[in-house]
């Protein structure tokens, strides 16, 4: 039953890429970004504002780095997302956040000085090699014409977040998971606002309101609380797993609930992504050191 937990996050955030696609069209990428945060704020203020008010005093000087969180977390990552979806697909979506993990090894190299594994850079070798070969629509010679901008973005999207988790574990902010969220989630409300009064459209519509409250209160609260048990009662490696079944979930749902097809180099190119990012995480063993053995002194 626990690994019902990280189950229902991937299904959740695999569910998101639809949402993302399905927006297009309905409700502007600008009202969107900034309804998905405001109402799960709104939602998450009586549970959280009471304590973080307390801790006021020790937030202050931490507010460059709470801002900086929010922006590359939940401004830009889920900004880019909402535009991208005007010019790619639910499944390039989903893939292309896949690579996160790996995109957060390598940015830990410089910021968290850790070191890379042979395994680290064979995963992403095949990563890269099948990400080039789903997006080139199987003719990696004639890689800009498969391209789109939304691809682009969301490349962007996931250097964003990777960057965000970095971040995050670099600076150890010492405030528990959701008063965490909930102040990065205030200032994301804050900096959205003029984004909001710059989109064409402010209205929600009976279409838009489905999309909105899945995003505010599915991928941003129900998704993170369920992810987040995971890790407390499985661990961080063997949850962290599951992410790599996101893109297939995504897939699955886009080919029933959007009509995709999946072509070839979408089975050939994912699995080299999904296989790689796989790789990328598994952690090598520590070498045994060897000890002396001495005789005991009775």
């Amino acid at each position: 039953m626990l690994y019902l937990f990280p189950l229902l996050a991937v299904f959740i955030w695999a569910g998101n890429s639809i949402v993302n696609k399905l927006s297009f069209g309905i409700i502007d990428p600008e009202a969107i970004a900034f309804y998905r945060w405001f109402f799960a704020m709104l939602l998450l203020t009586p549970f959280v504002a009471g304590r973080v008010w307390q801790k006021r005093r020790v937030i202050l000087p931490l507010l460059p780095k709470f801002a900086t969180l929010a922006m590359l977390g939940m401004v830009l990552n889920q900004s880019l997302a909402y535009f991208a979806a005007a010019t790619t697909t639910a499944t390039n979506m989903a893939l292309i956040t896949s690579l996160v993990p790996m995109i957060s090894l390598f940015l830990a190299v410089p910021l968290l000085k850790q070191k890379l594994s042979p395994l680290a850079f064979g995963g992403t070798l095949i990563s890269l090699v099948g990400l080039i070969f789903m997006l080139s629509h199987g003719d990696m010679m004639n890689l800009a014409i498969g391209v789109t901008q939304g691809d682009l973005l969301l490349l962007f999207s996931a250097f964003v977040y990777a960057l965000y988790g970095v971040l995050l574990k670099r600076w150890q902010l010492p405030l528990p998971t959701w008063e965490s969220v909930y102040i990065q989630g205030l200032i994301a409300v804050f900096m959205l606002t003029p984004l909001l009064f710059s989109s064409p459209s402010m209205a929600i519509s009976t279409q838009s309101a489905p999309l909105i409250l899945y995003a505010a209160v599915a991928a941003s609260l129900l998704a993170p609380w369920a992810w987040i048990n995971g890790i407390s009662k499985l661990g961080a490696d063997r949850t962290s797993v599951f992410f790599n079944l996101m893109p297939i979930i995504a897939a699955i749902l886009a080919a029933i609930i959007l009509d995709e097809t999946l072509a070839i180099y979408h089975y050939i190119g994912g699995s080299m992504v999904i296989i790689g990012v796989m790789l990328v995480q598994i952690k090598p063993k520590p070498k045994a050191i060897p000890t002396l053995s001495l005789p005991r002194i009775i």
